[in-house]
């Protein structure tokens, strides 16, 4: 069943993040989706909840009992997370229910800057008239301006921009394939002759990967780490498949190549896929939020790290990611803010009482 949600497109407001909050505890099964995603909308309008007009209540969501309620004020988000207590009250639930309510945490995992040469494709499409295609597909990329030389700028997720990748390889082959047909027919300048090389050159290195001889997946660093932890199974590695990793900062590059000659070369592109699968499941559920600490002191970084650790067993699901100057925290969005909140309330409560 599809989220019941109610939109307002008014400009000016703040970003969708910022007015967002996360519902937890939802009695899931009671009632059907629409009819709660209803009740939840009534209980944060009402004045008595600290509530304001609902833009969009999203439910049910990839996770049992969780909602996601979208203000049109921003305003409203802060006066709700205030109030000590929310119970979910209706005449069509037998009890009363306690929610949840924590802030919602954007996706901050890293993007992607790439520079597309489309120089390639000018003798056979209005560069402009193709950039509008690629945009209309593309809808969660950012294009910078066409350059004078063919060149444009693009940022995006890694999924977004691989998909991008895999339409600008279909483009090239088809008018890879078309030159080889229309070469007995007419002469083709040497400009041209020069484009379909490089044309040629990106389609053959396509068509290598697909043989399953080496494949190359890029992955954000915190999501390969996240995967390693609770997903060790997607690494697995046979006889036959050899799995290497070069970590670059925000960069992970997955490497995934046969044992030898005599290997299936269709069970390292299933390894492949697999690891591409997991990655964009992780890439839309999880979110990061980071713990700075305030100071540079040797035992207020202990404190930080202690709480971590001690809060751990209870959140079974985030990872924890320690550096010299912040803590990075990983999972979905309402536990990612409860064992933040829970950290900063301990680290707090040593502190006042050392």
């Amino acid at each position: 069943m599809q989220p019941r949600s109610r939109r307002n497109f008014a400009t000016g407001q703040a970003a969708k993040s910022a007015r967002t909050v996360v519902i937890g505890g939802v009695p899931d099964g009671l009632l059907p989706d629409d009819i709660m995603a209803d009740i939840l909308m009534i209980h944060f309008q009402k004045s008595k909840n600290n509530g304001g007009d609902v833009e969009e209540v999203v439910y049910p969501t990839r996770e049992k009992g969780v909602a996601y309620v979208t203000f049109e004020d921003q305003k409203v988000v802060e006066s709700v997370l205030k109030k000590d207590e929310h119970q979910l009250e209706d005449r069509r639930l037998s009890r009363r229910y306690l929610l949840t309510v924590t802030r919602y945490c954007g996706n901050v995992f890293s993007s992607v800057t790439a520079v597309l040469n489309l120089s390639v494709f000018q003798d056979q499409f209005v560069l402009q008239d193709l950039i509008q295609e690629l945009k209309r597909k593309s809808t969660a990329l950012s294009f910078g301006p066409l350059q004078s030389n063919g060149h444009i700028s693009v940022q995006g997720s890694f999924p977004e921009m691989q998909l991008l990748r895999d339409f600008l390889l279909l483009r090239a082959k088809s008018l890879s394939e078309k030159d080889k047909r229309e070469k007995s027919k007419s002469h083709q300048r040497p400009k041209r002759r020069l484009q379909q090389h490089r044309l040629t050159a990106k389609t053959s290195d396509s068509a290598r990967d697909a043989d399953g001889e080496k494949h190359m997946v890029v992955l954000d660093t915190d999501i390969y780490h996240y995967m390693k932890s609770f997903s060790p199974r997607t690494f697995l590695m046979s006889d036959d498949v050899v799995i290497s990793d070069v970590i670059d900062g925000d960069i992970t590059t997955v490497y995934i190549e046969s044992a030898g000659s005599g290997s299936d070369a269709g069970r390292v592109l299933r390894v492949k896929e697999k690891i591409e699968h997991k990655s964009l499941e992780l890439h839309n559920a999880l979110r990061k939020e980071r713990i700075y600490f305030e100071g540079h002191v040797r035992s207020e970084k202990q404190r930080y790290k202690q709480a971590c650790e001690s809060l751990k067993p209870r959140y079974p699901h985030i990872l924890i990611i320690p550096y010299d100057t912040h803590i990075d925290v990983i999972g979905n969005s309402s536990q990612v803010f409860e064992f933040v909140k829970e950290v900063s309330s301990k680290v707090q409560r040593r502190f006042q009482s050392s």
